[in-house]
């Protein structure tokens, strides 16, 4: 009898042990349903950035000491307050994005990313949040500022952030010197300064951040661009396959009318940091 109790009470043990390891495991943010962890590179304004303080609605970037702004942020805010969730904003590097989604860390990408059908391969994504056209960021003053069209940029050496769809367009200006895509865009800003580019490939609104932040910069806009599909000019949340986030997150979504979202945009652009 005792030997039969015995092993009933490790059985038990055995079973309890291998509960709390199943709760703990899936103890990451994902699996919080009281929160909302978006990821973001805190480095593409207006869409996000990170400053020191809360100053304009920033929100606290988990394990630091900085904060995070821009018009991905104030939307993840309000998708959040809409879902009835507390946001968490975790700082990741574009490339660390998916999988970082996918591995569980975060509930959601809302880091200025364009539903192209290469990552919808990978990652689903909720409706779009908004649109944008392709231009390019060039200095003020230099020989590129008037062009028209994409291909007044032959000869000229031009990149755009690694692992996007915008170093991709590149190819489409004839004779052109497609230098090698960088991580972000502070370091295409960067290059760009100091001539190392002529220009670089990016989105409206984030080129007219560039260009607000530094005098030396000049945003054009073309007549004739870069060829691109809807969804490689439109910003969505990125979700895991199947989650039950993207209903969510859709129903948010349609309660944000386009007038408060190019309101966002505008603030964003103020409210950037000068560095930024």
């Amino acid at each position: 009898m005792k030997k039969r109790v015995t092993i009933f009470a490790l059985l038990l043990v055995s079973a309890l042990v291998m509960l709390a390891g199943c709760g703990k495991s899936g103890a990451s943010g994902s699996e919080d349903k009281d929160t909302f962890t978006v990821g973001l590179e805190a480095g593409y304004a207006p869409f996000n950035w990170s400053q020191k303080s809360d100053a304009n609605g920033a929100v606290k970037i988990k394990g630091s000491k900085e904060y995070a702004g821009g018009y991905d942020v104030e939307m993840a805010k309000k998708l959040a307050d809409k879902m009835g969730k507390e946001l968490v904003v975790v700082k990741t590097e574009w490339d660390g994005l998916v999988p970082a989604l996918n591995s569980g860390k975060i509930d959601a990408i809302v880091a200025g990313m364009s539903p192209t059908a290469e990552r919808k391969k990978a990652i689903d994504f909720s409706d779009n949040y908004y649109k944008s056209d392709l231009v390019m960021v060039v200095k003020k003053g230099g020989k590129y500022e008037g062009a028209k069209s994409i291909q007044d940029f032959k000869g000229a050496k031009v990149t755009a952030q690694l692992n996007t769809f915008h170093y991709s367009v590149i190819d489409q200006i004839k004779g052109v010197s497609k230098e090698t895509a960088m991580d972000n865009f502070p370091a295409m800003r960067v290059a760009l300064q100091s001539g190392i580019i002529d220009g670089y490939v990016s989105e409206r609104p984030e080129a007219v951040s560039a260009s607000t932040a530094n005098d030396d910069f000049a945003m054009v806009e073309f007549n004739e661009g870069f060829k691109t599909s809807e969804d490689d000019t439109a910003i969505a949340v990125g979700v895991e396959k199947g989650s039950d986030l993207t209903e969510e997150i859709n129903k948010a979504l349609k309660d944000i009318s386009e007038d408060e979202r190019t309101e966002i945009m505008d603030q964003a652009i103020k409210n950037q940091p000068a560095e930024q």
